[in-house]
């Protein structure tokens, strides 16, 4: 067999999008994967041990991107899957018109495959601020796969 195989790889360097970490362990403003959605928990609350011996955790979590509130009863001896959120911050470049923003990299690349965020407020802080010629840099928080542009910040004028 001389034929040459090319494999179309979408594998990532095997670094996993969550961890297990104990439900019991888990408290307020941690993360915590429900439905295969990285949320922040905004509420955990225990109940006592039932007849067959699990306490069980119930968290009500809000999505990290799309702030849809979930929510999941979890016995607290159990492991949970918390997500990787990791945050970034990169300087806006430009703004395009359908709506993709071109971000410069710390390894002076550029990263153009993000979209504005849908938050009215920060959609128009970045809008007014890129008008204004001022030097912003948005910070994208990253997890399990999604990234999204979460905060800004002014650093001056050019």
């Amino acid at each position: 067999s001389d034929e040459e195989h090319h494999f179309e790889s979408k594998a990532d360097a095997g670094a996993s999008k969550t961890y297990p970490q104990q439900a019991g362990t888990i408290r307020k403003n941690g993360y915590i994967v429900i439905k295969n959605r990285p949320c922040k928990v905004v509420e955990v609350s225990t109940s006592k041990t039932g007849k067959h011996g699990h306490a069980k955790c119930h968290f009500v979590g809000i999505d990290i991107f799309n702030g849809k509130k979930l929510e999941d009863i979890v016995p607290s001896s159990h492991n949970c899957d918390v997500p990787h959120v990791t945050r970034t911050d990169y300087q806006l470049i430009d703004i395009s018109e359908d709506g993709f923003v071109s971000l410069l990299t710390e390894n002076g690349n550029t990263k153009d495959d993000l979209r504005l965020p849908t938050d009215e407020n920060l959609l128009t802080q970045i809008k007014d601020g890129f008008a204004e010629g001022k030097d912003l840099v948005v910070t994208v928080m990253s997890s399990m796969g999604e990234e999204q542009i979460c905060a800004l910040k002014d650093i001056g004028p050019k």
